[in-house]
């Protein structure tokens, strides 16, 4: 089935040596939206066409996912590999800055590449993604550790890919069903999208990947002392009714952020973009006005 019902376009670059699809509307600074997992660029159709009117708006199919590359070394997907890709894209689109914003997984990127490229992020934005001193601080945290019980069995070979794809891919359709609040959210062509998504050749092995390098990456105790004081002017987003992240992970962010402000959403799960697009939108856009 296609998505590409609206008035963007889709496109392919090189970056990183890698070929990486995108979607894009609109002229102007760039905004570059990352996704999490098990999404693609699709979780911004509510998004691409809102802060078009304004910026170049470029959602990425993060490497491992729908139409991008799909590398099959596990290390390939170590979160310096993806950063890497961000700032190729960056570069190949021909900018020197952006406005990036990620989601889950997509947010963890965006945290990873705000430090490692400062000068390359104008303003972040993150959703339902706790910077990673405080999620890996969480884990210590019975609630959060059995929220997180994922990650754990995402270690396991093979498994976590056969219970994905079981069934029509049933995992998938279940965890935006079962997670939002408001279950209309997702029509069935939403889920059929991600569904065929995850059904593209290699896909679920690379976005389980992802995971499996969790504890050498982000989630790794040595890096503690990496994140330091971040000075990126950064917005965090949070649906509370996450059943992923709990809301305490985002207490006492600002001890890593120096211009930072969170906007809680109230009944409104881990999709937040999604579940309550026009909040968000709202929320981004306030953001990017200030001091405009």
């Amino acid at each position: 089935m296609s998505v590409l019902t609206g008035t963007w376009t889709s496109n392919f670059i090189i970056a990183n040596s890698i070929k990486l699809h995108y979607v894009t509307q609109g002229s102007g600074k760039l905004i570059l939206m990352l996704h999490g997992f098990p999404e693609f660029w699709y979780s911004w159709r509510h998004q691409i066409p809102e802060f078009a009117s304004h910026y170049k708006v470029v959602a990425l199919d993060m490497r491992g996912y729908n139409d991008s590359d799909k590398p099959r070394e596990v290390s390939a997907y170590r979160p310096e590999a993806v950063i890497a890709d961000i700032k190729a894209v960056i570069e190949a689109l021909d900018y020197e800055q952006c406005i990036l914003v990620g989601h889950d997984w997509g947010g963890a990127i965006a945290w990873g590449f705000a430090y490692a490229y400062p000068e390359m992020v104008e303003k972040l934005i993150v959703l339902n993604i706790p910077h990673p001193a405080k999620f890996k601080d969480g884990l210590w945290n019975l609630e959060q550790l059995q929220k997180s019980w994922y990650i754990f069995f995402f270690q396991l070979p093979i498994l976590p890919e056969l219970f994905l794809q079981a069934d029509d891919y049933r995992a998938i359709a279940a965890a935006f069903i079962d997670m939002a609040i408001d279950k209309s959210t997702f029509s069935s062509e939403d889920l059929e999208a991600y569904k065929d998504a995850a059904a593209r050749r290699g896909a679920l092995t690379a976005m389980v990947n992802y995971y499996r390098n969790i504890f050498q990456g982000l989630l790794d105790p040595n890096r503690a002392e990496e994140w330091g004081l971040l000075r990126v002017p950064t917005l965090m987003i949070w649906g509370e009714d996450d059943q992923a992240l709990c809301r305490e992970l985002t207490y006492g962010t600002d001890e890593y952020v120096e211009d930072f402000q969170v906007r809680y959403i109230s009944a409104c799960s881990h999709w937040v973009q999604q579940e309550k697009p026009e909040l968000v939108n709202q929320y981004i856009w306030e953001f990017l006005n200030e001091s405009e």
